[in-house]
Order: structure tokens, then C-alpha cells, then sequence
């Protein structure tokens, strides 16, 4: 393919064959975990880096080969392995790198602090449960606050019969639509902060948080208190007078969390630390992430993560799917940015809903991002309802918001909408709960989700 001249490079479109290796990669994590002949196989962190990697470098080789540069304007890279160097330098070291070492401090961090216990299980009980890990969720991460409640949870139902749909209510609330305040609470809106949104912003979500918090809190109330009264008096029994208190252990923890949050919003690279003139260099912000990690290891008995069953292997599939997403996806972003306004998709609850769809069956970290780069591309100009990124760019705010909450609340559509999901339903099934099949979850998603995203469409978006 000739070299176009660099006039010509910004307004060259890849061809959409070339987004295939980014929907392979995204199809491979939404069906392969689902078929028989490829279940067991896809369990192992060793083929999904495999297939990462294969993928990626497919992406690669586009970009060595297709005839013309990556970027834009004065960053534009010229043709061929100039041009594969610069996506890995923007891929890798600007987005995967800081993504996946503050998943890894929060997932590593909340595994050593233990929460253990039996109280009765009462209906009240188990929504305190469930509200302490919405709100912890924004903290500690979706990740975090998952591996920290569901174990006591289920200590706790253990004497009842009837808890699969406190499992599901955990999904929807703790592994998903608990993470909505903060870039630290959900992949996605870390991915969003890590393009320029401001790191407080999504504080402001707050009442679409909070609305979506109480109606499932309620749902779930009402059909708790209908499965508790269809338990067997033994069971009522068992569970009234087999009880422990909760206790709470590495409680020091909490201080190297604290810490991971604070060196996320300050040690941002393109702005300068808050009230100085001084901008953190490269890298800094992870090296002090990581620090707290080594802290936590250091200073937390082993005893605690033994007993909740910690081990590296969730970060570590994250890990080795996300090298891949992350180059992958960079031809899409690249078409968006050019093609993004042609979509139609132009109302926040076109974007709301378009979001939220793909974040239900892929995974809803890259398909942010997808829908991110559309709205931004749509906006060019500051003005009224418009956002600007730290970088330059532009987004209308209420793109924004519908992007955010697509991603964040329906990404608890199905078990593969977010990493969570299915580290949730694997340890209720080691502790003997019979969860629903991918189909049978999405029931209750159809029942309870469907209709509160509804509402939460007509409230917030129209």
C-alpha cells in the first residue's frame, strides 16, 4: 500500500476488517468460558494471554504494513514501526500500565482484610450487607469490595435454603452499580479518567447512584422477606442460635487503600500536583500504588488472606486479557474518532442504552471506551454542558453521564458484563449455592434491572 503524504494521513479511515481482532478477542471472553468444548480450556490464564497476544500482534502488523501513520497532528507517528511503537507507547505505557496497577493495588490490598461471622440472617441484615457494599464499592472497587463482603455474606445465609437471589442482588449492587462515584470503582470510569475526565467528576453522578441503590435495595427487601418466611423452622432455628460475631481483621488496610485513592486523583503526570507548581513524573502515581502494596503484604498476617482464600489468579486473567484489548482496540477508537458523529447515536439515551447493551455481552471497560471516543469526536468546542478533558478535548456532559451509567449499571446484565460478576458466582457455587446458568441470570436482569434502568432513563437522561 503507497505512503499517503502526511496531509492525507488525518483523514485516512482504517477499514472496519481491521476491527476484527478486537471483536475476536472480545467475542473469545463473552462465549469461549460458555461452550463445553472450550470451557476448560479458556480457564487457564496461560491461553487467554495466548490469545491476547495473538491478536494483538495481528493489530500490530496492521499497523507496520498499512501505509501510513498513528496519531494525529504533531504527535502523529510516521509509517511502519514508527508507527506500531507509538500505538504500544499508547496503548501499554499511557493506558494498560496505569489501568491494571491500580486494579492490582485494590485487588491485592482488600484481600487482607478479613470480615468473618455468622449473624441471624434476617432480611434487614442482609440489605445492610448489600448497602455497605454499594457504598464501598466507589472506595475500594467493585473488585475489592466483591472479595471482601461476599464470603461473610454467605456465612451468614448459610443455615437458610432459599439465597440465590441474594448472590444476584450482590452482583448487581456491590460488583457493579456500587463502583458509580469514583474512577477507582469500576475499570471503566478509570479508563474514562485515564482520557482526561476529571477525577471527581463522577461524583456527581451521585443521585443516579443513589436512586438506582434504593429501588433494588427495596426489590430486594420485598423478595427477601418473602423467601425468609419460606424457610423451615429448623433452618430458622439453626440460623437464630448458630452465630458469630463479625469481626474485622487487617484493619490497617484500610490506611494503604486510603492511600492508593489519594495517589490516584494527585499523581496525575499531566497536571500539576494540587496546590503546587511541581507535575509528578511518569509513573510516579504507580510507584507509589505499588508501594502500598508492598506495605499491605508486609504488614498483614498471611493467616488473613489464607482464610479468604486469596490468590493472584483473578488480576492475573484481567491482566492477561486486558494487554490485548488495550492494543486491539485502538483501530475502533481510531475509526470512531473520524466516524464517531456519523452513528446516529446523539441523544444521552441512545448512548445510555447503546452502552449499556454491549457492556451486558462483551465487557464494559473497552466498550466505554468505544462510546467515549464516539462522543468525543462529536464535540470540539467549549460552551454550555461541555466538558473539557484534561488534554484539550471536549465531551457534552450529557454524553458523559449516559456512557458512564450504561457501562457501570448494565454491565450487572450478565455474568460476563464485568470481571466481578463471574469471581462472585464461582465462590457461591465452592460454598454450595446452585447459581442460575448465564440464561437464568439474565432473567432476574430482565425482572429487576430492565425496568430500574428504565426509570433511571426517564428521571435522569430524557
Amino acid at each position: 500500500m503507497p505512503i499517503l503524504p502526511l496531509a492525507e494521513q488525518d483523514h485516512h479511515v482504517p477499514g472496519l476488517l481491521w476491527v476484527a481482532p478486537f471483536a475476536a478477542l472480545l467475542l473469545c471472553i463473552a462465549i469461549l468460558p460458555l461452550l463445553k468444548p472450550t470451557e476448560h480450556w479458556w480457564h487457564h490464564n496461560r491461553n487467554k494471554l495466548t490469545m491476547a497476544v495473538i491478536l494483538g500482534l495481528l493489530t500490530l502488523v496492521y499497523y507496520q504494513f498499512r501505509g501510513y501513520g498513528f496519531g494525529h497532528g504533531e504527535h502523529a507517528a510516521d509509517a511502519g514501526f514508527e508507527s506500531v511503537l507509538s500505538v504500544l507507547d499508547h496503548a501499554v505505557l499511557k493506558e494498560f500500565i496505569p489501568f491494571i496497577s491500580l486494579l492490582f493495588s485494590l485487588y491485592v490490598i482488600s484481600g487482607g482484610i478479613g470480615v468473618k461471622g455468622d449473624i441471624p440472617a434476617h432480611p434487614l441484615t442482609n440489605v445492610i450487607f448489600l448497602a455497605t457494599g454499594g457504598v464501598l464499592a466507589s472506595f475500594i472497587g467493585t473488585t475489592g469490595a466483591s472479595m471482601l463482603l461476599i464470603r461473610p455474606l454467605l456465612a451468614t445465609n448459610a443455615e437458610r435454603r432459599n439465597v440465590v437471589h441474594t448472590v444476584v442482588f450482590f452482583i448487581f449492587i456491590v460488583s457493579n452499580i456500587g463502583g458509580t462515584l469514583l474512577p477507582i470503582g469500576d475499570p471503566p470510569l478509570f479508563l474514562g479518567f485515564l482520557k482526561g475526565v476529571p477525577f471527581l467528576w463522577t461524583l456527581g453522578l451521585w443521585k443516579e447512584w443513589a436512586t438506582a441503590l434504593a429501588i433494588l435495595l427495596f426489590v430486594y427487601y420485598v423478595w427477601d422477606r418473602a423467601a425468609y418466611r419460606r424457610e423451615t423452622v429448623r433452618d430458622i432455628v439453626r440460623d437464630e442460635t448458630q452465630v458469630r460475631s463479625l469481626t474485622v481483621t487487617g484493619k490497617l488496610n484500610f490506611l494503604w487503600l486510603a492511600g492508593v485513592v489519594v495517589a490516584t486523583a494527585t499523581l496525575d503526570t499531566s497536571k500539576p500536583f494540587p496546590g503546587t507548581d511541581w507535575t509528578p513524573f511518569p509513573y510516579l502515581r504507580e510507584i507509589v500504588q505499588l508501594a502500598f502494596v508492598g506495605l499491605s503484604l508486609v504488614m498483614t498476617s498471611g493467616l488473613i488472606r489464607r482464610e479468604n482464600n486469596f490468590n493472584y489468579t483473578a488480576i492475573l486473567e484481567v491482566a492477561c486479557l486486558f494487554i490485548g484489548i488495550f492494543v486491539c482496540m485502538q483501530v475502533p477508537i481510531e475509526i470512531l474518532n473520524a466516524k464517531g458523529g456519523e452513528l446516529g447515536i446523539n441523544t444521552p439515551t441512545r448512548f445510555f442504552w447503546a452502552t449499556g447493551v454491549l457492556s451486558s455481552f462483551l465487557d464494559n471497560a473497552p466498550t466505554y471506551v468505544v462510546f467515549f471516543e464516539t462522543a468525543n469526536a462529536m464535540t470540539t468546542t467549549a460552551g454550555p454542558g461541555i466538558i473539557q478533558l484534561v488534554g484539550g478535548h471536549f465531551v457534552r456532559e450529557d454524553h458523559l453521564i449516559a456512557i458512564s451509567l450504561g457501562a457501570v449499571f448494565m454491565g450487572a446484565n450478565t455474568y460476563i458484563g464485568n470481571g466481578p460478576n463471574f469471581m462472585v458466582k464461582s465462590i457461591a457455587e465452592h460454598a454450595g449455592i446452585k447459581m442460575p446458568s448465564f440464561f437464568g441470570f439474565m432473567v432476574f436482569s430482565v425482572v429487576v434491572l430492565v425496568p430500574t434502568f428504565v426509570l433511571i432513563n426517564l428521571i435522569f437522561l430524557v
